[in-house]
């Protein structure tokens, strides 16, 4: 019976980064991924300054940089004229963000966890768990040749998506918190032609449509479009054909693509719930995707998947050798990252409604246009330096809401329904984190 310290399900982002963080500490980490890198996977993989930190705290940051995508220290925001245009507040020296395809930056994660030492195998699928009693003591797993083998560990660490096989043979795949998305993701990758525009990540709202254009490796840029669900139907048809009128309606970005060329297929999905999962138990703990995940409107999961798994080799590396002590901590971890996800996570289930811009938000991109202070902290809420009752106290937001009730020839009836629903929304958001602390047995 072969053994080890940590079995990782998974080296994409969060398998990689608790699998990194392992190996540092001296443990024997073994890493199954049922893909041989380098390899893709459905992402829109934007990260803002604060996923290129996780990356520079895991070691990563050379070997992603050589891949070639631009830093991109600049993010633009812009909705109906009036454009937000921010930079970060540097942290750990990092001012800047990334838009990484997932080829080259999981291959990059996946050397950095072998030059730590650990052993990463791939084209291995795992088909179940191996019990000690009521306690995750191994896996089972097919490798590369189709033999059947046997891994046993005292912590299995599920990093193996939204669609987990972890959280399946431990029971937890049902999430104890849920959102519903209200938009479709809809992207695709064009050659860009205009150099002046490689600093820069950029979003533009119209109407009820949300598309970005974000600048990548191999001279290209990831052009996407986020419409309500209720245009889903227009896309079945004909998905490159309307996927391309979609983001040439929006003046700005069809500006951005004058004399650029689609270079792939237009990939998608319409279905990215938000939802927190129970993410640990007796030998066992889900990280990235596998225990929580946020709507792609927020660009948050990267960040999150290396954050949270780094943090967990961290606390567990000391531990493995004490199950109890290892499950307190696993139970300690898990607490951590949910209090610090929920409010990034009720804001994103916000901003994921499929819904035009309201009277209130429309403040928000007046003010960030004409204050540069506002507009950066707004971008330190994406990269997670701040929260967003930071950036915009109350104070403020009683002045915006005062704005759009007195906006000249603006709805004031649109504007109060939109103050009302804010008081609403948050007073829902307050009940629903005390109701997901009982439910967690916290």
């Amino acid at each position: 019976m072969e053994r080890a310290c940590a079995i990782v399900v998974g080296a994409r982002c969060a398998g990689s980064a608790a699998a990194i963080s392992l190996a540092q500490a001296g443990k024997r980490v073994i890493v199954l991924d049922r893909a041989r890198f380098p390899s893709d996977t459905l992402s829109t993989h934007l990260m803002f300054a604060g996923g290129v930190v996780e990356l520079k705290r895991l070691g990563a940051l050379d070997r992603v940089l050589a891949l070639g995508a631009p830093k991109l220290p600049e993010a633009l925001s812009a909705w109906n004229g009036y454009e937000t245009r921010a930079t970060y507040t540097p942290i750990d020296g990092i001012d800047y963000g990334m838009c990484v395809k997932r080829t080259g930056l999981d291959a990059a994660l996946v050397e950095t966890a072998r030059e730590a030492g650990a052993e990463v195998r791939e084209r291995c699928a795992v088909s179940g768990l191996i019990w000690d009693d009521k306690r995750v003591a191994g896996v089972r797993y097919r490798d590369h040749e189709g033999e059947e083998r046997e891994i046993r560990a005292p912590l299995v660490i599920g990093a193996d998506g939204r669609n987990s096989t972890v959280a399946r043979e431990v029971g937890t795949e049902t999430p104890r918190l849920q959102s519903a998305n209200g938009r479709g993701s809809y992207f695709a990758y064009w050659k860009d032609a205009k150099p002046e525009w490689r600093s820069t990540a950029a979003q533009w709202r119209q109407g009820a449509e949300l598309v970005t254009a974000f600048p990548c490796d191999d001279g290209q840029m990831l052009v996407m479009a986020m419409p309500p669900l209720s245009r889903a139907a227009d896309f079945e048809g004909d998905l490159q054909g309307e996927y391309e009128r979609t983001v040439r309606a929006v003046p700005e970005l069809a500006d951005r693509l004058d004399g650029a060329t689609l270079e792939s297929k237009v990939r998608h999905t319409v279905s990215t719930p938000s939802y927190f999962r129970r993410s640990s138990g007796p030998g066992w703990v889900l990280v990235g995707d596998a225990g929580h995940f946020k709507d792609p409107v927020t660009a948050q999961g990267i960040r999150d998947a290396l954050r949270y798994a780094r943090l967990l080799g961290e606390m567990a590396a000391p531990l493995l050798d004490y199950p109890r002590r290892t499950d307190r901590m696993l139970r300690l971890w898990e607490r951590v990252r949910d209090r610090d996800c929920m409010e990034t996570y009720q804001w994103t289930n916000r901003l994921s409604r499929g819904e035009a811009v309201s009277p209130i938000e429309a403040e928000v991109y007046r003010a960030g246009a004409t204050d540069p202070e506002l507009a950066n902290r707004l971008l330190d809420v994406f990269a997670r330096t701040i929260k967003l009752t930071d950036a915009i106290g109350y104070g403020q937001a009683a002045s915006l809401v005062r704005s759009a009730i007195r906006r000249e020839g603006a709805s004031k009836r649109e504007a109060w329904r939109a103050a009302r629903r804010e008081v609403r929304d948050g007073v829902a958001e307050g009940w629903e984190r005390r109701r997901y602390r009982v439910v967690a047995g916290r």
